[in-house]
């Protein structure tokens, strides 16, 4: 038996989770926005699957290889975890139109925005793409919310958890009355 479909919170994470000082690849430049740990906190304890969806360039442009995204990745885990939250899984896309490193020159469905991380997400975990939604600080990231079925919310900097807080009550809140 199937597990019950879960809405999901999507991220962005340079610019949404963490500070973008362009192209964070090494912990050292690493710096959570105020309040991520504490957004996330907010999503898991109202029963929201938490995941991150991220372009990644920097690997095409051969700024950084796809092993310091994972060694990143572990770090970015690590400081959530001291803060009490976490996330359930994170899907990147290295790959850009035109790119310096050949290997990773195409136009891919997973890179923002098209909807290919959200829809594999929802492919591996039992996400409800209808009641889930996305945080983002682009609009590539919107039209990828919308491509998937999901709802976007443009970050445009502050505090996250002051951001999402109010979303993540409304969608509680709708959920609970159900249809109408």
């Amino acid at each position: 038996m199937a597990p019950p479909l879960r809405p999901a919170a999507f991220f962005d994470r340079d610019g949404v989770i963490n500070v973008d000082h362009g192209y964070v690849h090494d912990p050292d430049q690493f710096e959570l926005i105020p309040g991520a740990a504490q957004a996330l906190r907010l999503c898991r304890d109202a029963g929201f699957l938490v995941f991150i969806v991220t372009n990644q360039a920097g690997v095409a442009r051969g700024y950084y290889d796809e092993a310091a995204i994972a060694h990143l990745h572990d770090h970015l885990q690590a400081c959530l975890m001291r803060e009490g939250a976490s996330v359930d899984d994170i899907r990147y896309c290295p790959h850009l139109p035109d790119a310096p490193v050949a290997r990773y020159d195409c136009d891919c469905s997973w890179r923002k925005p098209a909807p290919g991380m959200l829809l594999d997400l929802a492919k591996h975990w039992p996400v409800d793409l209808q009641r889930s939604f996305l945080v983002g600080d682009k609009d590539s990231d919107i039209a990828a919310a919308r491509a998937a079925g999901v709802t976007g919310y443009l970050f445009e900097g502050g505090n996250l958890a002051e951001f999402i807080a109010p979303i993540v009550a409304n969608r509680t809140m709708n959920a609970e009355k159900g249809p109408s």
